[in-house]
């Protein structure tokens, strides 16, 4: 089938079940896909697995295993390559389906009606997720926003003499991150004896020179720290190990 011909047809099937399509409980997109996940999951009186994305918001049903089964390599992999096309479509919520004895897989996407898909090259037809568009400007300047709030405040962080108890602060030794080098990491650090993570020596210098109290690796104060170390060398290549 020309692929012009089956993106039409995949919108107008989309159109037409989304007006028979009954309701699941609340209007957003993370609501009905719930509601297409638990409605799907009601068909099976066979084995299934699912599989979750890392994002929480992309499920692949495999049939045929048990839940908790170790797949076997093929179609772990299978699954695999499934769920890291998915993540492509940041924002949306899926559920795909492998079927047991077919080649094409069912997809449902912000909980639409599932259509069939081609697994052997994956390519989502773009209105499926964005109407067309990959991200609107909007959503550009939010996300854009909210990486600068994190940034400034490690800005404010690196900068404070409140770090450490001695009234040294990390751009004393580090005027505006220099000689940090976070594309280096992990990398063998002698001070610590060991492979360190740019978090890692973070901690030596607060813990080290400005005598101050450790940051848990995951506290919202570290990853701002590390973001805005990390801004500072934007467009420099990744370079792990390097001394």
């Amino acid at each position: 089938m020309n692929k012009n011909i089956q993106i039409l047809f995949i919108m107008v099937i989309i159109i037409l079940g989304a007006a028979g399509m009954p309701a699941f409980a609340g209007d957003s997109s993370e609501s009905r896909a719930g509601g297409v996940f638990s409605e799907t999951m009601k068909n099976y009186d066979y084995n299934i697995q699912v599989i979750t994305a890392c994002d929480g918001r992309k499920r692949v049903v495999v049939e045929g295993f048990k839940e908790g089964e170790l797949l076997p390599p093929e179609k772990a992999r299978e699954a695999a390559k499934l769920l890291n096309s998915l993540m492509n479509y940041c924002e949306a919520e899926i559920v795909a389906v492998i079927p047991k004895n077919r080649i094409d897989i069912l997809l449902s996407v912000n909980g639409e009606p599932f259509v069939n898909i081609d697994n052997t090259d994956l390519q989502l037809p773009l209105m499926l997720i964005h109407g067309g568009q990959s991200h609107t400007e909007r959503e550009m300047q939010i996300w854009k926003a909210e990486e600068q709030k994190v940034i400034e405040k490690g800005y404010k962080l690196f900068h404070s003499q409140l770090t450490g108890t001695n009234g040294v602060s990390c751009d004393m030794c580090h005027p505006d991150a220099v000689n940090t080098h976070p594309e280096t990491y992990p990398k063998f650090q002698t001070q610590l004896k060991k492979i360190a993570l740019l978090r890692d020596m973070i901690n030596w210098c607060i813990e080290k020179p400005m005598e101050g109290k450790p940051i848990p690796d995951d506290s919202e104060d570290m990853k701002a720290i590390e973001a805005y170390i990390l801004s500072t060398r934007k467009g420099v290549p990744l370079d792990y190990g390097k001394h």
